[in-house]
């Protein structure tokens, strides 16, 4: 199907409500049926849009579809229409996605302000994790990245979605722990891992929070790590029968005996059967990069 001619229709349309909005706006057209207008404006932003998306001019279309959806949201907002101004502002933050991160960015954030006015925070924590995925995928601003995780979780809390805030705390803590923040990493994984011990459906996933908070204390020290390791035992017998926790005591001996090569033979015997993911990778070898220093330090 072509769609070449779509794009000349949508500046047409986007023409066509600019001469709405403008006659609505002069004395005599406020008075013979000013809103209407603003409200065949609105329709017709929108049309505009989704004719830019349907353009062949990707970069270009979908950065006009993005302008169109903000005159939409806009005039919405103008006549107190706050639920379309915001589903416009989010039309536009997608558009923008790829083409303007940044201005995605601020479309979103117009209509987070929005929902949280009318106290609608489950969707406005929803579209934080939109921003933090702009700024993970696109911007590549990790710490920004996290504290729209960290907004969106305390949004879900309030709103006793607590799997959906622990899924956005987690971001943070892996955030945090590649960030060389321990404390803030460790102290999310033992929360979450605390919560998924006493659920029922949740209790397998607890021992990789626990395992990861061990890693991250051993990242800080290594005494931490045996102490951690002690208590994670006690509060979760079964956590005590798991590779993840027999792999961090083969490296506790390793680490004592400062043995790069037992170390080594442990992490491969572990990635055997559980594959090692980047997170894993980064900690592990944060550690081993200790027991090398150390080494060399007494020779």
């Amino acid at each position: 199907m072509d769609n070449s001619g779509k794009e000349k229709e949508a500046v047409a349309l986007m023409a066509e409500a600019e001469k709405k909005v403008k006659s609505s706006q002069s004395f005599f057209g406020s008075l013979f049926g000013g809103s209407s207008k603003m409200e065949e404006a609105c329709d017709m932003y929108a049309r505009a849009a989704n004719m830019f998306k349907m353009a062949k001019n990707w970069n270009c279309s979908v950065s006009a579809a993005g302008n169109a959806f903000s005159q939409a949201a806009r005039l919405h907002l103008q006549m107190q229409s706050k639920h379309d101004a915001a589903t416009n502002f989010i039309d536009a933050g997608n558009a923008f996605k790829k083409a303007d991160p940044q201005e995605a960015i601020n479309c979103l954030n117009r209509a987070i302000e929005i929902y949280t006015d009318m106290g609608r925070f489950t969707i406005a924590a929803k579209h934080h994790v939109t921003i933090a995925e702009v700024f993970e995928a696109e911007l590549v601003d990790i710490e920004k990245a996290i504290a729209h995780y960290e907004q969106a979780a305390d949004y879900y809390k309030g709103e006793e979605s607590t799997s959906s805030a622990n899924k956005c705390l987690l971001k943070v803590a892996s955030y945090a722990a590649q960030l060389e923040q321990y404390p803030k990493a460790i102290e999310i994984y033992e929360q979450v891992g605390t919560h998924a011990m006493d659920s029922t459906l949740l209790k397998y996933s607890a021992k990789d929070y626990f395992f990861k908070a061990a890693l991250c204390h051993f990242c800080v020290d290594m005494l931490n790590a045996k102490l951690a390791l002690q208590k994670y035992e006690e509060m979760f017998p079964a956590f005590s029968d798991s590779r993840e926790c027999k792999l961090i005591k083969k490296l506790l001996d390793a680490y004592e005996e400062q043995n790069v090569d037992a170390y080594t033979d442990a992490v491969k015997e572990y990635d055997t059967i559980s594959r090692l993911d980047q997170w894993l990778t980064t900690m592990l070898l944060r550690i081993k990069k200790t027991i090398q220093e150390d080494e060399s330090d007494l020779r």
